[in-house]
């Protein structure tokens, strides 16, 4: 039987009496229309030409095609619009609008020098990965990779960030730090065995301050889970207060964090904290009392009960001080589930259930930042060989993270989506297929009439010209 559709075609079930056929031959069309909200975000706020700021380039100026900050436009725009692998790039290289946001002079690249790559503006998977596997020691005189990052600098980027998009100093941050595991699915340097997980993960170490993100340290998983993280908030908070020196800080994380090392810095630098507390047989004696009263009372009323002590506790040897712990004794069903935390903070601010269920509890948003980073960022992609490598990958994900939580701040208050997470306002705001028209003066991007976001998507534009800092 004849048909008139092509080899190129994909045919599907019919539409009443007419064929329905589909091929990927559309010229100048963007599957990401909604990039231009970030490119406002970023050219506005000079995010990407902050992070270029932090490589250093020494290849010849001649030969370059590619400036280094175009690269990591290209690759950072690339994640925020769900594109996580190098080898994406592969056609996302001829997508017009993603070179015009990138910066390319010729979104189309008919005026490339190669005639191999005319037609293909922006960088091959190969370009772009130049990146990742230049080593720390490159010069000049090295043959391919030569774009070299500043470890100190790129960690300083993100608490800068912070700073500039909170322009008045408030009187209290508090710092969220956790770990999470990175599974690794090869031979990666730094590759172990984590017991706990059961798997041969990476460990990241991730602070935030809200939304906002201060760290994203790749390490290996054969430590302790709190191992680095001193160093990281002293450097943090050091930073924060050369602009806001009046700002108090609260520590907040899980068991894994109540360390000594930790509590005695905090007390002796004015910084509060608020940690989860292992339970023990100690801590259960000291609250079997409460244990069995809200045991009555849970059978009693067929629901969960709860209450608060206030403790004095210090451990037998890994403590150097008595310190106030707060115990939850609940019951939920016929299971008992206590619960402690250890604090600086004192009872004339938080009386016990405050301090637990208030102060406490509200960490769990981090965990949801941590989710964006890993599910929606990509953050777990580090499958390079290098752990120098992958901390690069890691930190491509957490500055997409940061342009994407950008928009969301300046953005999309007073919209449906100012609490979106990454990967709606992705799919609502940038998963906007769009006809690109190139001429001489303009690039012309054609949205759907009939989507669903124009009158949101209109606003936001709107509300990002009002509200973004300008940094040039």
């Amino acid at each position: 039987m004849k048909t008139d559709c092509n080899s190129s075609q994909i045919e599907f079930e019919g539409v009443g009496s007419r064929k329905l056929v589909a091929s990927f031959d559309a010229e100048h069309i963007t599957s990401d229309g909604g990039l231009v909200l970030l490119h406002r975000v970023d050219r506005r706020f000079g995010l990407l030409k902050r992070f270029g700021n932090c490589f250093v380039d020494h290849r010849d100026p001649e030969l370059i095609e590619h400036e280094a900050e175009e690269l990591l436009r290209q690759r950072v725009f690339g994640i925020c619009c769900g594109h996580e692998d190098l080898n994406d790039h592969a056609a996302l290289r001829d997508d017009p609008l993603l070179a015009a946001v990138v910066g390319k002079a010729d979104p189309l690249g008919r005026d490339r020098r190669e005639k191999k790559d005319q037609g293909h503006p922006l960088a091959s998977p190969s370009t772009l990965n130049r990146l990742e596997l230049t080593p720390a020691d490159a010069t000049a005189d090295s043959r391919y990779r030569k774009v070299v990052y500043d470890a100190e600098k790129i960690a300083d980027l993100f608490v800068d960030v912070f700073l500039d998009a909170n322009p008045r100093w408030p009187k209290e941050i508090v710092l969220d730090l956790d770990s999470t595991d990175d599974l690794i699915h090869g031979t990666q340097e730094g590759r172990f065995f984590h017991g706990y997980y059961g798997n041969y993960c990476y460990l990241p170490l991730y602070i935030f301050a809200g939304d906002f993100l201060l760290c994203a340290k790749l390490r290996t998983s054969d430590i302790d889970g709190s191992a680095g993280s001193l160093d990281e908030v002293k450097r943090i908070i050091a930073r924060i207060q050369k602009r806001w020196p009046k700002t108090r800080f609260v520590l907040r994380a899980d068991s894994g964090f109540a360390r000594d090392e930790i509590m005695a810095w905090c007390e002796a630098n004015d910084v509060d904290y608020i940690f989860g507390l292992a339970k023990n047989g100690r801590l259960e004696k000291m609250i079997v009392a409460e244990l069995e009263t809200v045991k009555h009372e849970a059978a009693k009323s067929g629901v969960p009960a709860r209450m608060f002590r206030e403790l004095r506790y210090r451990t037998l040897d890994s403590w150097t001080r008595e310190r106030r712990v707060v115990a939850k004794a609940e019951q939920i069903g016929d299971k008992s589930n206590p619960r402690f935390v250890v604090s600086s903070l004192s009872m004339d601010r938080y009386d016990a259930r405050a301090l637990y269920e208030d102060l406490y509890c509200a960490r769990g948003d981090m965990e949801n930042r941590i989710k964006e980073q890993q599910l929606e960022m990509f953050a777990d992609r580090t499958s390079a060989h290098t752990m120098r490598a992958n901390q690069l990958r890691l930190w491509f994900s957490s500055v997409a993270y940061v342009l994407m939580n950008l928009l969301r701040h300046f953005g999309l208050r007073g919209t449906e989506l100012e609490r979106a997470q990454v990967g709606t306002i992705r799919l609502k705001l940038l998963k906007l297929g769009a006809l690109v028209r190139v001429s001489v003066r303009r690039v012309v991007l054609s949205l759907s009439a009939a989507a669903p976001v124009r009158d949101v998507f209109r606003r936001i534009s709107e509300l990002l010209a009002a509200n973004l800092p300008v940094f040039t």
